[in-house]
């Protein structure tokens, strides 16, 4: 019987680069979605129909980095490598949100569209690397 050896390098990198670019994408797509609202609705109008649509964007994006940065961290046996990863998770999401409002600034609206697709690229590769380095080596290759 062969042990399971895990690389906790790949899955603490993989988790932080899943967490960071799943929830940055969040408050990206959020950031699309004011920038739609505010081209169709007057400023009045804008305030009545979403409150403060942005706040509620970050604190969803902390939260979906947190979780998954912490999910993709679980078979780390320290678990407080996990809440760490768990925790910068959440800052480079807020950090991939702030780079999302500058491609705003820079390239508009499609700045914001490529961005967010390269946030969520991001994050679904960083999950596949957190998931590969938990496995034993070898394992879904197809090889006996």
């Amino acid at each position: 019987m062969s042990e399971i050896r895990k690389d906790p390098v790949a899955i603490g990198l993989g988790a932080l680069a899943c967490g960071a670019g799943l929830g940055g994408a969040t408050i990206t797509v959020a950031q699309i979605l004011v920038k739609l609202l505010q081209g169709r609705l007057d400023a009045a109008r804008y305030r009545e129909a979403a409150a403060d649509p942005l706040l509620a964007a970050l604190f969803a994006g902390v939260a979906v980095a947190a979780l998954f940065g912490g999910r993709r961290s679980a078979p780390l046996e320290n678990l407080w490598q996990s809440g760490v990863i768990a925790v910068l998770a959440a800052v480079g999401a807020l950090l991939v949100g702030f780079l999302a409002a500058v491609a705003d600034r820079f390239l508009g609206l499609a700045g914001l569209i490529l961005w967010g697709a390269l946030s969520v690229t991001v994050g679904v590769v960083g999950s596949r690397w957190a998931i590969t380095g938990s496995r034993e080596p070898g394992a879904g290759s197809g090889k006996a």
